[in-house]
């Protein structure tokens, strides 16, 4: 039977063959209505029905001469139509739809034609089964030529225009000069774009920021221009005034923040070109064709205008080009903005930056990480998202993310104030749940200095404790989100595998501000090389999609994340905000280390004075096993001085710790949770001067306490070789 379907699917195409084009009018009308987008474009509606035809007459001739799949070649036509809708910018999943939508039309001609001729039912099925196991085979060999094709196209326009926005990005902007930023718009555009390429800046905008704008016609000042060739140009000198119309397409440029492209001819010059009548003549020898006017707007405001001319071809400007001058015209404006404001906006916009985005000069030992904050797309202004990482003793780090409910610079100044306080806390060792309950308390006493009518303050707040020797992770959260843990991937290292993401089973207490209910903290051991990702709420809340959809695209982002954590950022926040986002975001992603027992040495100490000898004793010979012999002597003090104090004052368990790693820790810990302080001793006491000496030989020392007791700690620095 299926011989007799192959033998009469070549007998339908040869009957078919005649009425072709009642075929190919069919689809062509289909095509049309399912899509009427893609044929707006003059040349691809000219090219398509060739390009059918030429389908329809390579699929009957396949089918009549049963040839074999190898055989298949995607008509001229077809490549040149896959080609046209990549020079337009048309995606290339129109292009299979085409090819989907083609098809379907031929088979459901096909299968009509199959039940009107068929002698038997039994014949009819076998034909269809045929034709559709043949009709898939076929459009995936014809299509992926076609798919090839657009690509060349594709690769090649965007080839292109990388390479000039590229270079554009290098040479504009090298300054914060506005007159050399535009000169090297200029530069630009007559290297790769037009003939010749003048920039004009609104003299307000030359003014410096805060001055009230102009009222009337603008008045604008050319500060830069540039020609293609070793040709005159008949621009105006630079540094020269002038005001355009308010009728005149610069002015309508200038008003909308829309480019316009003008054709101009030797008898039709555009009045407004011409400064003066010798001017003029000089616009008409000149042999001016094609004009592209191109605002330069920042911050939803106008700053100048562009003109990029043509004169030596009648080639008008096409949306390629179009786009490409608005993109280096929208690099060079925010360039020209900064410039200008820079004086002025400097020490406001790194007090904010210091306040939103914590820079960290050195690199943990701890963890390594990345993050990323990215403001509200909305108008309701600055938010309060922040994230901050703060070295810890013991070689231990903090990871904190948190979110001040509300918007604007209210909830950015509490923002402040509470990553201080973070900070403070910090500082004194608090494990997460006590250093939240402390936050918890400041929160309620910001409230009470609140004015009567200001919004309440409320805020959520995650924070982690890592420790790299016992690779535990400590944390707690204050309304806030969990966080993703990424276990790292196998020991075979196999890219292609997945990792491990949950969502710790972390107990949530409640937001900052309501005071009188406990926070939890819980635990985690990590092995070395997992991520921990802490973000807030404006990731994963959307009012497109529920939070648990959202958590699932995380998960499934995180678990084929880069191995780099600056790419991890960039994929997790393309994935779930393609767009500017409703609320604040901030990201924070970290990957821990571990410290091997080469780095930490410990000993156990009895509760005996005589035992303070052995005790330098031994951090002496570690010192000598670490290559530190020059740290020896105030090493050896610190101990002495730390472990004398625990014996006389502490409790047992006493044990002695030293910790390498970018720094030199000594620890001391014992089981008496009262703190050292520092005191100063009269000329004739025979104590008290311990912690002084500690403190002054030492980079930083400080206690935390523990269930267990307390822990006295010193760091010093490590001499460069």
């Amino acid at each position: 039977m299926g011989t007799d379907a192959h033998v009469f699917l070549s007998d339908l195409a040869r009957g078919l063959a005649p009425r072709a084009d009642q075929l190919g009018d069919v689809v062509l009308q289909h095509l049309l209505s399912e899509l009427p987008e893609v044929w707006k474009y003059e040349d691809i509606a000219a090219v398509a029905p060739v390009a059918l035809s030429e389908h329809i007459a390579a699929a009957l001739d396949f089918l009549e001469r049963d040839l074999d799949m190898s055989e298949v070649r995607t008509p001229p036509a077809a490549i040149e139509f896959a080609r046209r809708l990549a020079e337009h910018g048309v995606p290339i999943s129109e292009l299979l739809r085409v090819y989907r939508l083609v098809h379907a039309g031929l088979v459901d001609q096909f299968n009509k034609e199959t039940a009107r001729v068929a002698g038997s039912q039994e014949l009819a099925n076998a034909t269809t089964l045929t034709l559709g196991a043949v009709a898939f085979e076929y459009v995936d060999r014809v299509a992926e030529q076609a798919v090839a094709a657009y690509q060349r196209e594709h690769d090649r326009r965007l080839q292109r225009r990388l390479i000039v926005i590229n270079e554009a990005g290098t040479r504009i902007g090298t300054t914060l000069d506005t007159t050399r930023t535009a000169q090297e718009l200029a530069d630009v555009g007559a290297d790769h774009l037009a003939d010749l390429v003048t920039v004009d800046l609104l003299s307000s905008a030359l003014q410096e920021e805060g001055t009230y704008p102009e009222t009337g016609p603008l008045t604008l000042r050319r500060i830069a221009q540039a020609v293609s060739d070793e040709g005159t140009d008949p621009a105006a000198v630079t540094g020269q005034t002038h005001t355009y119309p308010e009728d005149s397409e610069p002015a309508q440029v200038l008003a909308t923040g829309q480019p316009v492209r003008i054709g101009i001819t030797a008898d039709d010059v555009p009045s407004w070109l011409a400064i003066s009548a010798d001017h003029e003549l000089a616009l008409r020898a000149s042999g001016l064709r094609s004009l592209l006017l191109v605002p330069l707007w920042a911050r939803g405001s106008p700053l100048g205008l562009a003109q990029f001319v043509r004169r030596r071809t009648a080639e008008p400007f096409d949306d390629d080009e179009l786009l490409l001058a608005q993109e280096i015209a929208s690099r060079a404006a925010v360039n020209i903005d900064n410039a200008r404001r820079y004086t002025q906006e400097r020490s406001t916009s790194l007090t904010l930056q210091r306040i939103l985005l914590p820079h960290h000069g050195a690199d943990e030992s701890a963890v390594e990480t990345a993050s990323r904050y990215l403001p509200s797309g909305s108008r309701a202004g600055v938010g309060g998202d922040w994230f901050d990482v703060i070295p810890l003793s013991g070689a231990r780090v903090a990871l904190v993310v948190g979110d001040v409910i509300g918007h604007g610079l209210h909830a950015a100044a509490t923002m402040g104030r509470l990553r201080t306080a973070v900070r403070t806390l910090a500082d004194i060792d608090l494990t997460p749940d006590e250093l939240l309950t402390h936050l918890d308390d400041v929160v309620i006493r910001m409230q009470r200095e609140e004015e009567r009518g200001t919004d309440e303050i409320s805020a959520t707040c995650l924070y982690a404790v890592y420790d790299p020797v016992s690779r535990t992770c400590s944390l707690a959260s204050a309304g806030h989100i969990p966080p993703a843990v990424v276990t790292p991937l196998s020991v075979d290292g196999d890219a292609s595998a997945s990792r491990a993401v949950v969502f710790s089973e972390l107990p949530v207490g409640p937001p900052l501000g309501l005071g009188g209910l406990p926070f939890e903290s819980a635990q985690l051991e990590l092995p070395p090389g997992s991520r921990l990702v802490l973000f807030t709420d404006g990731l994963v809340q959307s009012r497109s999609r529920d939070v648990e959809t959202a958590l699932a695209l995380l998960r499934d982002v995180l678990a084929r994340a880069s191995a780099s954590l600056e790419e991890t950022c960039e994929q997790v926040l393309s994935a779930l905000l393609p767009s500017r986002p409703a609320d604040d975001v901030a990201l924070l992603v970290a990957r821990t280390r571990a410290l091997d027992a080469g780095h930490v040495a410990t000993w156990d100490l009895p509760c005996d004075p005589a035992v303070v000898a052995k005790a330098r004793a031994h951090a002496a010979d570690q010192l000598a096993a670490w290559g530190l012999d020059d740290m020896a002597f105030i090493t050896e003090l610190v101990v002495s001085e730390l472990v004398t104090n625990a014996i006389r004052y502490g409790r047992s368990p006493i044990q002695l710790r030293l910790i390498l790693q970018s720094s030199l820790t000594c620890e001391v810990s014992d089981a008496n949770s009262t703190s050292p302080h520092l005191r100063r001793a009269r000329v004739f006491d025979e104590g008290g001067r311990g912690l002084l000496l500690v403190a002054q030989l030492t980079e930083h020392w400080g206690t935390r306490h523990n269930r267990e007791g307390k822990v006295i700690w010193a760091e010093q620095l490590i001499p460069s070789a």
